[in-house]
């Protein structure tokens, strides 16, 4: 599947963050990471009337890596909005 958008997901014990390089969206649930990063795309005026798939691929530097043989695709999600 191709992605419109790219972002890196992490969790920091509180909050979903997804990030790139022109954008940061927080969350403390699934549901309200998206709706956040709906709100976002919305600011920039660049996606007005677009669906879009976001692909968030987990950051697998914030888990031990011992633990990276068995995640490397485990936290990574497509999300599918529209703007």
């Amino acid at each position: 599947m191709k992605a419109d958008i790219d972002m890196v997901i992490s969790h920091d014990g509180e909050k979903w963050i997804a990030r790139n390089d022109s954008m940061a969206v927080e969350g403390r649930s699934f549901p309200e990471l998206d709706a956040n990063l709906v709100e976002s795309l919305r600011e920039t005026g660049r996606y007005d009337g677009s669906h879009l798939t976001v692909f968030m691929g987990f950051d697998i530097t914030t888990i031990p890596s011992w633990i990276h043989q068995y995640a490397p695709h485990y936290f990574n999600r497509y999300v599918h909005v529209d703007v």
